[in-house]
């Protein structure tokens, strides 16, 4: 049996992360005013690309969702693993409740900036990142070592996009996103963890694959480069022209960094989960 304590740590940060994006996004003035000018700066974002978001988003339905669970539940139990099945299928389902029960009625949003209508209300964490993080970490638990590459490849563009959009379509702010890849990881961690202390998580001592680590690379240069280009964006605009003025006249970049660091969350998120599982696989 291999060591679960990786798992157990991970899961602490993650929840340590959650808690600090809470209270600084949510519990701030300036976070606050500075996520609901991301919000307006969203508004200048072209027709197509909030279209495209909202295309996306709406693809995200409780009838998709359940199609991602038996999917996930079934290849777990072609595999003859029913254990890891359930723990697949838990990080999924555990997500949504998790995700839900804290928007609704434990995490609450106080009314520190002039603020009307729909956004008024609290809206962290997102579900909708919730569910696209959720089914990328329980197919990547679930799926064979050697295809954890191809799996990567093919979800972990769909997942980090899903954050992004949300905060196109103004469905969500930037802590929402952060607040969801958090949470999405912890589950995913604490399944992770009680696989291991059922003996069945074995080290892998079969040769690299390229394709995979070539993948792993590729996001890690792209998460860079989002974090960069959102630091830059919102480095530059309070340097030049304040906190005041950022927020009240230059709302474009305030949500063009949003953005870059939404993306740049959610690649961390499935690179430190990824990370967690380097060598080791499903007995």
């Amino acid at each position: 049996m291999v060591p679960a304590r990786r798992w157990l740590v991970v899961a602490a940060v993650s929840a340590v992360v959650l808690v600090a994006v809470y209270l600084l996004a949510v519990w701030t003035v300036p976070g606050q005013a500075l996520e609901n000018a991301a919000l307006r700066g969203a508004d200048e974002a072209a027709a197509r690309d909030q279209a495209v978001a909202d295309d996306n988003l709406g693809r995200i339905t409780v009838y998709s969702l359940a199609v991602a669970v038996v999917l996930v539940g079934l290849v777990g139990l072609l595999r003859r693993r029913a254990d890891l099945a359930f723990a697949a299928v838990g990080v999924i389902v555990a997500g949504q409740l998790v995700t839900q029960v804290l928007k609704r009625f434990v995490l609450p949003r106080p009314a520190l900036v002039p603020l009307t209508g729909h956004y008024a209300g609290n809206s962290l964490p997102s579900g909708h990142t919730t569910i696209a993080m959720t089914v990328l970490f329980a197919a990547l638990l679930v799926v064979p070592y050697r295809w954890r590459g191809v799996t990567l490849f093919f979800l972990l563009s769909w997942a980090v996009g899903i954050g992004a959009y949300t905060v196109t379509a103004k469905w969500h702010r930037l802590s929402d996103t952060l607040a969801a890849d958090a949470i999405a990881l912890g589950l995913a961690c604490l399944a992770s963890w009680w696989l291991a202390r059922r003996g069945i998580v074995r080290r892998h001592d079969g040769p690299r694959r390229v394709p995979r680590v070539l993948v792993v690379t590729i996001a890690a240069i792209g998460g860079l480069v989002f974090f960069a280009l959102g630091s830059f964006l919102i480095g530059a605009a309070l340097a030049g022209e304040g906190y005041a003025e950022t927020v009240r006249g230059n709302a474009w970049v305030v949500y063009l960094a949003a953005t870059s660091f939404a993306s740049a969350g959610s690649i961390a998120a499935a690179l430190v989960f990824l990370a967690t599982w380097r060598r080791r696989e499903i007995a």
